[in-house]
């Protein structure tokens, strides 16, 4: 390998890891999306709990367990389907997380302006601001991910904090405002039935992408303790979190505002100022808003450390220049990926903006992000089905009925998963330029897919000229 063995130290134990997965796992953002959606929101969190997220976090565990070295998604679909699936699986997945970088900050900056009170409110609209503190975060995140996870993990830690904190923040005003003054909204029966039209149903795969992040930490398996044994112990104590902070979070944004009112940018501490307003405690809306701006670092963080390991482990395959699989010889974490990742995460930061305003920049990044993701989830359930055939040793943790079960509980996540790549090609509701919205979501994806198969292709030429064989041969698989 160029650059030395990749032995990082193991400094992640199921504490660690459980923080790693809600700080992953829960996206304050998603909160106020489907507050917006109001009551019926609540509906189709359970039902994206029960098609999506219990299927992903089974298929983690089983595949996990089977194939528990780095590389994750990566390895167990190329175990599954073969190197070029493998490769665009694990390119898809570390591209979706361009367009998610400066998605995450713009949501992240909308919130950090509450940091300074009514003085930075009007930058609301300014997409100087935002880009500027997208560029600055990524910056930030990508330094402390090369002096490894040793220092990493405390930013993760404490983005666990600052996720699940203000959640709990927010839900404790809504209790209070809503025993001395009634809730805003009203959640009578049929306002829980959800609205199958497009406009509602189109934010049906952001809610279900929300609930992924069960397959981050097994990108970086080499740095958990006894990963067969503690990704299965820190899942369910991460799921509860997450789920919980999913669920009340809605039903508090709810009660505090008029789903109308609620900015899929804002929404959070904009419920958290109506409260606090309310209640004669407006102090308390400047540590919400600073805990959501570090919950948010942390998640970005910890996404950048998870993903970077893709290009990481493909280069250790030779599908990639040997430059990938350099190690950073003082802090042994795959530095050329990181700022692989982080340059081109900046480089989206401007490309998403062109053209139209802060609010049709996130949309476009959203519906970016949540297609690159899906695909590859789809290798993730498609492997599950797949692998059953290879014999299951002692050390494999599987699901109760064995085999039936798990290709049970996987096409119920594939199904649910194609749903969702459909819904996320649509533009939002509110795109004023909607044709704008779809040739970028489908012309820069598109350009990330080709981008990956040509560099395949260009990868796998050399690998065979390496090895001795001529280019009409293909390599065996290892």
């Amino acid at each position: 390998m160029a650059g030395g063995a990749h032995n990082p130290p193991k400094v992640m134990g199921v504490a660690d890891l459980a923080l790693f997965y809600i700080v992953t796992g829960v996206s304050l953002r998603w909160i106020a999306t489907a507050a917006a959606m109001g009551p019926s929101s609540i509906v189709v969190w359970l039902g994206a709990l029960l098609g999506f997220y219990f299927p992903l976090v089974m298929a983690v565990v089983e595949l996990s367990s089977r194939y528990p070295q780095e590389g994750g998604l990566y390895v167990w679909t190329r175990q599954a389907f073969g190197p070029f699936a493998g490769f665009m699986a694990g390119w898809s997945y570390f591209t979706s997380n361009l367009p998610y970088f400066p998605s995450v900050f713009y949501f992240d900056a909308g919130n950090a302006l509450y940091i300074g009170g009514d003085r930075l409110l009007h930058l609301h609209n300014s997409p100087l601001f935002f880009v500027g503190f997208s560029l600055i975060a990524l910056a930030f995140i990508t330094w402390l991910n090369i002096v490894g996870l040793k220092f990493g993990k405390w930013l993760h830690n404490m983005g666990a904090i600052g996720m699940w904190l203000p959640v709990l923040m927010v839900i404790g005003l809504a209790a209070v405002v809503g025993w001395r003054f009634g809730p805003v909204t009203s959640f009578p029966a049929a306002s829980l039935v959800p609205t199958f039209d497009v406009q509602h149903m189109i934010f049906w795969a952001a809610i279900a992408f929300a609930l992924s992040g069960a397959e981050t930490a097994s990108f970086m398996s080499g740095e958990i303790k006894d990963p067969r044994r503690t990704i299965p112990r820190a899942l369910p104590i991460a799921g509860l979190v997450i789920v919980g902070c999913y669920i009340l979070g809605t039903v508090a944004v709810l009660v505090l505002m008029p789903a109308g009112q609620v900015s899929s940018l804002q929404g959070l501490v904009q419920a958290g100022a109506a409260g606090a307003e309310r209640l004669g405690v407006g102090w308390i809306v400047v540590p919400l808003a600073l805990l959501i701006t570090i919950g948010n670092l942390g998640a970005a963080s910890g996404f950048l450390s998870a993903c970077a390991r893709i290009p990481f482990a493909v280069g250790i395959d030779r599908m990639l220049p040997p430059v990938f699989a350099r190690v950073h010889p003082r802090w042994g974490t795959p530095y050329v990926a990181l700022l692989l990742q982080g340059g081109l995460g900046a480089v989206f930061c401007i490309l998403g903006q062109a053209g139209t305003g802060v609010k049709g920049a996130y949309d476009v990044l959203v519906s970016m992000g949540i297609i690159a993701a899906f695909l590859p989830f789809m290798g993730v359930f498609l492997s599950v089905i797949r692998l059953q055939r290879e014999p299951a040793g002692p050390e494999v943790t599987r699901l109760p009925g064995g085999k039936a079960t798990s290709i049970a509980v996987a096409s119920i996540g594939l199904a649910t998963t194609l749903v969702a790549l459909v819904l996320a090609a649509f533009p939002a509701p509110d795109e004023p330029d909607k044709l704008l919205a779809v040739i970028k979501i489908a012309g820069m994806t598109a350009v990330l897919l080709g981008t990956g198969a040509l560099i395949y292709g260009l990868g796998k030429r050399s690998a065979r000229r390496a090895e001795g064989f001529p280019d009409a041969v293909d390599a065996p698989i290892s």
